[in-house]
């Protein structure tokens, strides 16, 4: 079986950069999370960016061992979730693919535009991720040093190591990165 060449995982690649500064006519463009057929996410996004509709689709690579060989893949961060940024017609488009399941609308843009940002961020430096899943609250965290400074998540505990977890709350999972707790601050939210 052939392997297929790396394909990207946002389009277009400042989608995640100048959401704010998108054109009159991109005005009626929301995010909205797919939910894929069964392993139907990698061709669906090769499918959205050939059609050239705007998505991001988290990956990280991983290194496997295949009959005692390093194999490097890419893997979804949210297995079968593609994240579509555009209007109602490239919506029906996408859904022409055959490949999707569901379509769930996101009622807080503005939340889900950040979170996907952090995690863009994450990936893009390439640190050790590993995904959460069920997310439950704790003590919310901004990092205040280093390349990861001024990413907001909350803090937990897993196998005696401090980590930094990055949630996309619409899908109540996340990423988590160990973190140094010297290197944190509290986020202090004002009562309403």
């Amino acid at each position: 079986m052939p392997i297929l060449a790396e394909q990207p995982c946002v389009f277009p690649e400042d989608l995640l950069e100048n959401n704010e500064e998108l054109g009159p006519q991109e005005s009626e463009r929301v995010w909205w999370a797919i939910y894929t057929r069964s392993r139907q996410d990698k061709a669906l996004a090769r499918d959205l960016f050939a059609n050239e509709i705007p998505f991001y689709f988290p990956q990280v690579a991983r290194e496997r061992l295949v009959r005692r060989r390093r194999v490097r893949t890419l893997d979804p961060v949210f297995p079968g979730y593609v994240f579509l940024f555009g209007t109602p017609e490239e919506r029906v488009d996408s859904l022409k693919t055959n490949r999707i399941s569901r379509i769930l609308p996101v009622p807080d843009q503005d939340e889900l535009f950040r979170d996907l940002r952090q995690l863009a961020e994450l990936i893009a430096i390439g640190a050790p991720l590993t995904v959460e899943q069920r997310l439950c609250p704790g003590r919310q965290a901004r990092i205040h040093n280093g390349p990861l400074a001024g990413l907001e998540g909350t803090i937990m505990k897993r196998r005696g190591t401090d980590r930094l977890l990055i949630a996309v709350n619409f899908l109540q999972q996340g990423v988590s990165i160990e973190i140094n707790d010297f290197l944190v601050e509290p986020v202090w939210q004002a009562n309403t």
